[in-house]
């Protein structure tokens, strides 16, 4: 056998090593993911620093959060002026709202973003849901509540005794709010 020969033979085991390392990391990977998966679809607790806390409303009054807790379902809908699909799903969410009330559905804001910015955006565009002044503070609750990379818009549906039941990164649809019902 020639020296390459002898080189190419060699590296066959590490090869293979690397390989099945690749695989058993995909497979650890995604394993994780399903967990995750399906431990948000039976419903966790890891909403409970959620009803600790206290933002202020637009206008300046506290919203205490731990008064949706009971209340029948909650979706959760972390947002800002700046996000592009945060404002296009604002819409859908103010009808879902205005539409669910009454079937024991409540839809709540958490606008991470400046007061100024916040209410200057929603005098020229009125949503009926209340939205707390979340700023900063809101992207580490979100990070709390599962949304590992800090990205808007984020939602969280909530059983009305308090665990999460589904959550989305990114913007929602029709489809999602129609499968959650």
């Amino acid at each position: 056998m020639s020296d390459s020969d002898n080189a190419i033979a060699n590296d066959r085991p590490s090869r293979r090593k690397a390989v099945l390392w690749a695989t058993a990391g995909v497979a650890a990977v995604a394993g994780a993911g399903l967990a995750w998966r399906s431990t948000a679809a039976k419903g966790d607790d890891s909403g409970a620093a959620l009803w600790q806390q206290q933002f202020d409303k637009p206008d300046g009054q506290p919203l205490d959060l731990a008064g949706f807790r009971g209340k029948g379902k909650l979706i959760v809908n972390f947002w800002a002026t700046w996000c592009p699909p945060c404002v296009a799903e604002l819409p859908m969410l103010d009808r879902f709202g205005r539409d669910f009330a009454g079937k024991g559905w409540q839809v709540l804001g958490l606008a991470v973003d400046q007061p100024s910015s916040v209410r200057k955006f929603l005098a020229a565009r009125p949503i009926a849901f209340p939205v707390g002044m979340a700023g900063l503070e809101g992207t580490d609750l979100s990070r709390r509540l599962g949304n590992t990379q800090g990205s808007l818009p984020f939602t969280v549906v909530f059983a009305s005794n308090g665990t999460v039941l589904h959550r989305k990164i990114g913007q929602l649809t029709e489809a999602d709010l129609g499968s959650w019902v």
